[in-house]
Order: C-alpha cells, then structure tokens, then sequence
C-alpha cells in the first residue's frame, strides 16, 4: 500500500506520484504521515516537504504557506510557492 501525493504551487504542480511516507512542517510542528493515517488538514509553515517515494528515494520540495490535506492515503500539499529542491 502507498500513498498518493501530489505537490502544487499556486501557478503549477510540482510533483505528484506514489509514497511511502511524507514529512512535512506545520505551523503546530512537524508531522509524518504513513498509509492509514488519520485525515487531517494542517497550516503548512515555510519550510522542507520530505518525501519518500515508492523506490526509497528522497524527494526534497520546499513549500511556503499553504496547507495539507491527507484521507484515504491521499496527501495534497497545496502551497502559496513551491519548488523541488
């Protein structure tokens, strides 16, 4: 099982594929999602989205604003600005 990510700017997408986990920064904190989590919908602060994609490879995308949305293993990060790293 791996979740479906997808990473947007205001003006593109940036990345989108299959994952077996995201970090990223709130403005509560940092929070990892694993498949199964439950839904949740955080304020993203500036700062590094960490993924790691279905063939254990790293993939660095730097968000500013924004927020995250994560149900049924499905994570949209929509951010103000957004770029890969």
């Amino acid at each position: 099982m791996a979740l479906d990510v997808t990473v947007v700017a205001a003006d593109r997408e940036v990345w989108s594929g299959q994952a077996k986990r995201v970090v990223a920064k709130s403005v509560e904190g940092e929070i990892g999602i694993l498949t199964g989590h439950e839904p949740v919908l955080a304020v993203i602060a500036g700062g590094d989205v960490r993924i790691i994609d279905s063939n254990d490879q790293l993939v660095t995308a730097h968000a500013a604003g924004g927020f995250m949305s994560v149900e049924n293993d499905r994570v949209n990060i929509v951010a103000d600005t957004a770029k890969l790293v």
